[in-house]
């Protein structure tokens, strides 16, 4: 399905809060901001920069704003989704159609206009890679078999390091030998051990 296909289903299917999504939707409109679907959600963009997103899951719907740590939140509305891994982003949920304050809702989506336009953005910390260390099991498999050996230096950086951290987190020596296991057949086949995910 293409970008429209996917917004049109996601505003027609049958859904508890399909006129809540439906009338965050046109609010949102009314502001010019250009919509596309990404991440499994109609987002609402400003010269290619997400301003806002709608959402719409079991107990609740809302909104997302990507920038959202910038907003001055008055009505201490705003939630951090993941406290360690979320930064900028900030989330409004609400529970029933009837807790959608249309006025408060355009003013928060025009202050993160404006913020946009300021430039205000979360610039992301740099990560500090750790060294890797290859556990002892996985060492041991690598030297008895240089197809192996091959594939896993063929991967990136970082997938070598998710399967050494793979193995050497597991407690057990059998949890050990399984996830090295698991490793080596996915390896092989040149393959991430998050790729699935991905």
């Amino acid at each position: 399905m293409d970008k429209q296909e996917l917004l049109h289903k996601f505003y027609t299917e049958d859904h508890q809060f399909n006129i809540g999504v439906n009338e965050l939707r046109a609010l949102i409109l009314e502001t010019g901001l250009q919509e596309t679907y990404k991440w499994n959600f109609p987002t609402y963009t400003l010269g290619n920069k997400n301003i806002v997103a709608i959402c719409k899951f079991k107990a609740h719907f809302g909104v997302w704003f990507f920038n959202g740590v910038y907003l001055s939140d008055p009505n201490k509305v705003l939630e951090n989704a993941q406290e360690v891994k979320t930064k900028a982003m900030r989330h409004w949920k609400f529970h029933f159609v009837e807790d959608i304050d249309f006025q408060t809702v355009i003013s928060y989506v025009l202050e993160a206009i404006e913020n946009q336009k300021k430039g205000l953005q979360l610039v992301p910390e740099k990560k500090t890679l750790t060294p890797l260390i290859i556990p002892s099991y996985l060492l041991a498999a690598l030297g008895k078999n240089n197809d192996l050996k091959k594939a896993y230096y063929t991967l990136s950086p970082y997938k070598q390091k998710e399967y050494a951290d793979y193995i050497a987190t597991a407690k057990q020596e059998k949890t050990k030998l399984f996830r090295l296991e698991k490793s080596i057949s996915l390896i092989l086949e040149g393959k991430g051990l998050n790729d699935k995910y991905r």
